[in-house]
């Protein structure tokens, strides 16, 4: 199976990108961490995008505050499916960051969650391997079915206290 790169802008981001790493151990999905900033290494950045498909990555989660061009960065030299993750930051409450990754130019998509939804992220990078690998499409299967079944037992349990 292809590895999932979880990149993020600086370390201050890894309380926002745990979840994804978490999630994507619970689905059995090979990744890899790694600190890359399109401002302070570009360099480094570049030549990790320009060479993640080559190393067996399949996916890359970018995440990023406040300026949040990493996805974008990595974007330009890949062909790869980039998810960006917004961190949210002191300025904006993430709208910032947000907005510096959706509003990519024609022809460099980044798909994006929404801010700081790290464990979504995941699912999305998972859901796009999963396309070639029955295995883990049906493990997001039953991730689905776990997810309805806690929901439904929740409303079972208020249900029975409105009573």
């Amino acid at each position: 199976m292809k590895r999932v790169a979880v990149v993020m802008g600086s370390d201050s981001d890894m309380p926002v990108v745990a979840p994804a790493v978490k999630k994507l151990e619970e689905l059995g999905i090979p990744h890899e961490v790694r600190l890359i900033s399109a401002h302070r290494t570009p360099e480094t950045a570049r030549s990790f995008a320009s060479g993640a498909a080559d190393s067996g990555i399949g996916v890359i989660i970018a995440a990023a505050g406040k300026a949040a061009h990493l996805a974008g960065f990595i974007a330009a030299y890949t062909c790869l499916p980039v998810i960006g993750l917004p961190v949210k930051s002191s300025f904006m409450d993430g709208l910032d960051s947000l907005l510096s990754i959706v509003q990519m130019p024609k022809g460099v998509p980044v798909a994006t969650v929404g801010v700081d939804a790290a464990e979504n992220a995941a699912i999305l990078a998972a859901q796009i391997l999963a396309l070639t690998n029955c295995d883990l499409y049906t493990k997001l299967v039953q991730n689905k079915l776990k997810m309805s079944a806690e929901l439904s037992e929740k409303d079972g349990m208020l249900t029975a206290v409105r009573l």
